[in-house]
């Protein structure tokens, strides 16, 4: 499957989809034609929202579209939302032929905003844009140490309690809190004992994501 924003919804791109076998979800920019399609459900919800006395309301809908560049129509969805301020309306076009539009929507269409996040993770936050090596060899074993570094980062977070706070942090949150901690190191034998200060609020956390990491035993 394609997601992505308008930006990549050419003719061409959903043309090939369709000769591929290739699912594709992207962004429709708006025109009269698409509102005036969905302007019943728009109303519908506008209407409701205002007889309810709600701040906002959400709904969703669908219908079939063509473009003056496309070949044939293809199926459009909308996501309506109306607030006190008016209302606002957002399409997709997709070749997905099951799926209510909600679900291509907000589960599948907004998805790919959760991958730019991680995106932006890679480079800013484990500084991966840093490619200033005069040799591309250089650069493209730089771009894989940051990566190493981003699968760690990912494991770390991975083996978080859901229920904690940190289980959704980005990775500069993960590295101050869990990373950048003053410890005393403590060497014997038979092993490396770490002690943390007693007001050390994620010292339980450090504990759990050690043993979670740990390889199993053969």
């Amino acid at each position: 499957m394609i997601r992505g924003d308008g930006h990549y919804g050419r003719t061409e791109v959903m043309q090939w989809c369709e000769e591929n076998a290739v699912d594709y979800v992207f962004g429709l920019s708006g025109n009269k034609v698409l509102q005036r399609l969905v302007d019943e459900a728009a109303d519908d919800i506008r209407t409701r929202r205002a007889l309810g006395r709600k701040p906002v309301l959400r709904g969703f809908t669908e219908t079939r579209y063509q473009a003056k560049s496309w070949n044939v129509a293809r199926r459009a969805c909308a996501r309506i939302e109306a607030t006190t301020l008016g209302i606002d309306i957002r399409f997709l076009d997709t070749n997905l032929a099951s799926g209510s539009a909600e679900r291509v929507y907000d589960v599948i269409y907004c998805a790919r905003g959760q991958a730019e996040n991680l995106i932006k993770m890679h480079k800013s936050q484990l500084a991966s844009d840093r490619t200033s090596c005069r040799s591309p060899i250089a650069n493209q074993v730089r771009l894989v140490l940051h990566t190493a570094a981003y699968w760690l980062m990912l494991a770390v977070r991975d083996v978080v309690p859901r229920t904690h706070h940190l289980s959704n942090a980005e990775f500069a949150t993960l590295r101050l809190r869990l990373l950048k901690l003053g410890a005393r190191v403590i060497e014997t034998a038979s092993r490396v004992r770490l002690a943390f200060a007693a007001a050390c609020s994620e010292a339980d956390l450090f504990r759990r994501i050690v043993v979670a990491l740990q390889p199993a035993a053969p």
